[in-house]
């Protein structure tokens, strides 16, 4: 690994107040080796990048990611390390690849998020990595032992999953939660914070963690609180439209009953229902924050949401798993009841809102008799093949069998705004990465805050907003200030960019379009884009929860 010296950078260290400073910074063995006034700092064998009106900053750090998958198949993660992004949260919105304990159960989880990973096979993994042990896991632990193998390019923090919790413990039904049933999951909770989990996240619109009462939630959060100090629960919870702040108000309940840390993520209020209606939310956080209450948010800086296309169903259609699922789609009697509650009543898969498919954008799809329908909204196409959007939306899922991610253009400008501004609000991309027709958010979350919302609307400094990527997100994570921040035996997790010229290039109708104005990314000490090229390094490491509360820094 090679020493640097980033030569007259204008350094900002993270911190919330903390004023840029010019300085050269040297970086010797993954770390922050020293912090001097220019012309300082001597050494005869490090490199020499003359940084001069550039901005060094510490590596942003996602706070909702959905890398699970994509860190293996596609180990150089072009989308997050070439906007700056260091370090993720993976485990999101309650469902992901571990803890399972059987194959089916692997099978079902697979098949069920297929669109926000894709669903290789273990041959197709192995053969392309030459590595072992692909899906070859049951626990977070396997799990996160499988990234350390095959090495990451971002560091990775991983929340349990509480849908995973429910499956194991309760199955994929629409049941409730027995004593011994939630003792069981209280058993798997613990099991896989000791083996490094930093949190829990839920899906509460997605199947099966939807069906967890408030009680059956606030026993995994109490014993959280009481038993894991610093650990947190990050809910998806059950509407984002209808009734979005009596939701909300359950989730910081949670807190407020059982002291545990609650991190509301992806904290949008979207949905022409609460166009305006930011300031009830952040008033709710405000009062919980009086109260004592430790309530966070993240938020991704653009208006549409991504999910999959699956997830419009009402939880009722979705019980017992993809297989069941597709078998109810294939029925008539339960497509007409389906088209009422989607159309009609409008559902909790919606939010509580009836669909409007003028708003539904369909995202990649895999079966070669949907070619064409990528990137078009359902009505656009229903009304081009001359069918009810309902019919598409049906023969796309059984086609593509649930895999199909979409896009729903809704929000609103002022609602995102006035959310970024708050306190206790961090970055979060929520990007799916997997397909071609994805949300610009993949490749663009962090330069957008900086570029659009911070120099170009001025709604914060640049400065101001770095904490907003950087020493918050680690303070929440507890691998602050080693990471988060730039100091004397920090992390070397750095990213110099040019403050005029940081832009988002990302658009709807162009996903993968690269960032502006990043310059040099470090992960660990080890430079993963060079002079504006990626190099393919993977410096990350896996960040585990330690029996102190602490998280590890990795073998740095």
């Amino acid at each position: 690994m090679e020493s640097i010296i980033f030569v007259s950078a204008t350094v900002i260290t993270g911190e919330e107040d903390a004023k840029p400073f010019v300085a050269d910074v040297l970086v010797k063995d993954g770390l922050v080796a020293q912090i001097g006034a220019p012309g300082t700092i001597e050494s005869t064998t490090a490199r020499r990048i003359d940084a001069h009106g550039r901005y060094l900053s510490p590596g942003f750090i996602d706070m909702h990611a959905h890398s699970d998958l994509y860190l293996i198949t596609s180990p150089m993660h072009e989308a997050k390390i070439s906007q700056g992004c260091t370090t993720e949260v993976v485990g999101q919105d309650g469902i992901s690849y571990a803890p399972i304990r059987t194959k089916e159960q692997l099978r079902a989880i697979r098949n069920q998020i297929a669109g926000w990973n894709g669903n290789p096979s273990d041959q197709e993994c192995q053969t392309k990595h030459q590595k072992t042990g692909i899906f070859d896991w049951q626990t977070v632990g396997d799990y996160l032992d499988c990234l350390e193998r095959n090495k990451t390019a971002t560091n990775v923090a991983m929340l349990v999953p509480q849908g995973n919790l429910r499956l194991l413990a309760c199955g994929p039904n629409d049941t409730p939660a027995s004593p011994t049933e939630i003792e069981d999951q209280v058993r798997l909770l613990r099991e896989a914070i000791d083996h490094g989990a930093v949190g829990m996240s839920s899906g509460l619109t997605y199947t099966p963690g939807m069906y967890a009462s408030t009680s059956e939630l606030a026993i995994l959060c109490k014993a959280m609180a009481d038993e894991y100090p610093g650990t947190y629960y990050a809910p998806h919870h059950r509407s984002y439209g209808f009734k979005a702040l009596e939701s909300y108000d359950e989730m910081i309940g949670l807190g407020k009953n059982t002291g545990c840390p609650i991190h509301l993520t992806h904290a949008t209020m979207n949905f022409s229902e609460n166009k305006g209606r930011a300031p009830e939310l952040l008033q709710m956080v405000d009062e919980a924050l009086s109260c004592g209450i430790d309530v966070t948010l993240d938020t991704y800086p653009y208006l549409p949401g991504c999910t999959t296309l699956a997830a419009l169903l009402p939880s009722w259609a979705s019980a017992g798993g993809p297989d069941e699922t597709l078998k109810r789609l294939d029925n008539a009697e339960m497509r007409d009841k389906i088209q009422v509650a989607i159309e009609v009543t409008g559902c909790d898969g919606g939010h509580g809102i009836p669909t409007n498919w003028d708003e539904i954008q369909i995202g990649s799809t895999a079966h070669e008799a949907l070619a064409g329908y990528a990137g078009r909204r359902v009505a656009e196409v229903a009304r081009s093949l001359g069918k009810p959007a309902i019919e598409v939306f049906y023969d796309i899922l059984l086609k593509d069998r649930l895999a199909t991610s979409c896009l729903m253009h809704i929000g609103d400008e002022e609602n995102v705004r006035l959310i970024m501004k708050h306190k206790k609000h961090m970055s979060g991309s929520d990007a799916i990465l997997h397909g071609e027709t994805l949300h610009p958010r993949a490749y663009g979350t962090f330069t957008r805050y900086l570029g659009h919302y911070a120099r170009d609307l001025s709604m914060l400094t640049v400065p101001q907003m770095m904490a907003h990527l950087t020493s918050r997100p680690a303070k929440r994570l507890n691998v602050y200030p080693f990471r988060g921040h730039i100091g004397v035996g920090s992390a070397a997790d750095l990213v110099l960019f040019d403050p005029e010229t940081i832009q988002d290039m990302a658009t709807f109708e162009q996903p993968k379009l690269t960032s502006k104005g990043i310059e040099f990314v470090l992960v660990n000490g080890v430079v993963a884009v060079d002079a504006g090229k990626l190099t393919g390094a993977r410096g990350g490491h896996v960040l585990r929860r330690k029996k102190d509360g602490s998280v590890n820094s990795g073998p740095v």
